[in-house]
């Protein structure tokens, strides 16, 4: 039975996220200055790193990103396995084109889906079939609701 279990809620993803940004994002932005010479939003170096970085550490790392990781929560699969290269794809790229074709609409119901869902799913999350949790790894079966 797919059972999310200890799901992290929007607040401490939204911590997590801007940790993100200015631990991994500012130095992401340098490089692609190093690479391309500007600073222009959207590079394809700083979105290639990017893409880099929100889709494979977070499968090499048990779910975690370093935001994650210091906020104590990571990305699981509804049924407590460690994600793929295929559901962070799911998550990252086929959400944010369902977040761009609905001009950001999504996005905001994403909100709205942490804040008030007892799961705390987002629509990436049902997309990829993932959600966000505080448990850690191995964790996910030992724990009783």
């Amino acid at each position: 039975m797919n059972e999310v279990i200890q799901p992290a809620g929007f607040w401490i993803r939204l911590g997590a996220n801007v940790l993100d940004g200015i631990i991994i994002g500012v130095p992401l932005a340098l490089i692609g200055f190093l690479i391309s010479g500007t600073f222009e939003e959207g590079h394809w170096s700083t979105d290639v790193l990017s893409a880099i970085y929100y889709i494979f550490v977070p499968v090499l790392w048990f779910g975690y990103t370093v935001g994650k990781r210091i906020c104590g929560i990571r990305i699981v699969k509804v049924d407590g396995r460690n994600v793929g290269v295929g559901a962070m794809l799911l998550r990252s790229l086929v959400a944010g084109l369902v977040y761009l074709i609905t001009f950001g609409i999504g996005l905001v119901i994403s909100l709205f889906m942490v804040a008030l869902r007892e799961d705390k799913r987002s629509i990436h999350d049902m997309i990829a079939g993932t959600y966000v949790t505080f448990t850690k790894p191995g964790e996910e079966k030992s724990v009783d609701l």
